[in-house]
């Protein structure tokens, strides 16, 4: 009998544990339908707020040495537009988790309000994008302004609320607990790293917002140590993110503690086939090794904490 590959965490069943990461094509309902078409568990899409943004200028798309440097600055056409967008996939089966953001507590509700009527399953809050101050770097790392927001939203919808935490903290596991005291029903453990890029002709930063969220293999191991500590901090389920290239760094998330994983510069490199990839190659994994499940490789690693830690 080959392993089970399906997952279940914070009241939703996904067939298997990969899911599209936001920001990602995930700006269409035709696009997100593709995606899941493709293989994918699950789709989060752009991150939307109530009147949209235009985003920075370019350059705000770069590769570096071990993956991406994006100072996108979260463009999107606004709830509405997004709503709309939702709603087509979701008419589709295709499960969709809304990702909302906002320059407060009250816009990220509004937002998540809207992705609920579109049909999400669940909402993700992006408190944690590392190049737009007010909803990004000034909300994420304050556990006292994420715990407002993901109380505020959890009062306005029925869905599963999920809060998309920020590596660049002093301590990732406070702003863990801050969001699972305020009713947050799962964690997103990581968003991109922090970095910037400078043009040593000219001697001026490359990207147009200057600084930019850092994504791709090279965050791998700060995405396995955040996944891993929060583990150990939080009862609520984690949705492990970044660098995951192939079946082997999905197996590795969730070992660290991830009940499911999401994909994303991934499929720069190799296109919509990575999610079937990463599951086949799961499935090897679990066969060879005589699991019936995915779900019992979950948090395996964390099991074993490290000496004196």
């Amino acid at each position: 009998m080959e392993p089970d590959l399906s997952v279940e965490f914070a009241g939703i069943k996904l067939p298997n544990p990969t899911i599209l990461a936001s920001g990602i094509l995930g700006v269409s309902g035709e696009m997100m339908i593709r995606v899941f078409r493709a293989g994918a568990g699950a789709v989060v899409s752009k991150s939307f707020n109530r009147k949209g943004r235009e985003g920075y200028r370019n350059p705000s798309f770069i590769e570096v040495e071990g993956g991406f440097l994006n100072a996108l600055g979260i463009p999107n056409p606004g709830m509405e537009e997004m709503r709309e967008e939702v709603e087509t996939a979701s008419r589709q089966r295709v499960p969709v988790i809304a990702s909302v953001f906002g320059f407060d507590a009250e816009e990220f509700a509004e937002a998540a309000v809207v992705g609920e009527k579109g049909g999400a399953i669940a909402v993700e809050l992006n408190v944690s994008c590392p190049h737009v101050k007010e909803v990004g770097v000034e909300i994420g790392q304050r556990p006292k302004v994420v715990a407002e927001v993901t109380q505020t939203v959890k009062s306005r919808v029925r869905v599963p609320v999920f809060v998309k935490l920020s590596p660049n903290v002093t301590d990732i596991t406070e702003v863990a607990r801050a969001a699972e005291s305020a009713g947050a029903d799962a964690i997103t453990a990581i968003n991109t790293v922090l970095g910037t890029a400078v043009d040593v002709d000219s001697g001026f930063p490359i990207l147009g917002g200057v600084l930019g969220g850092l994504s791709g293999p090279a965050i791998h191991p700060i995405a396995l140590r955040a996944v891993y500590q929060i583990r150990q901090a939080v009862r609520i389920p984690i949705i492990g993110v970044g660098g995951i290239e192939d079946w082997k760094g999905a197996v590795q998330m969730m070992m660290a503690g991830a009940s499911a994983v999401q994909i994303g510069s991934a499929i720069t490199s190799k296109g919509l086939d990575v999610f079937r990839e990463v599951t086949t190659g799961i499935g090897r994994f679990l066969e060879k090794n005589r699991y019936g499940s995915v779900r019992e490789i979950v948090s395996s690693a964390a099991a074993h904490r490290a000496e004196g830690s």
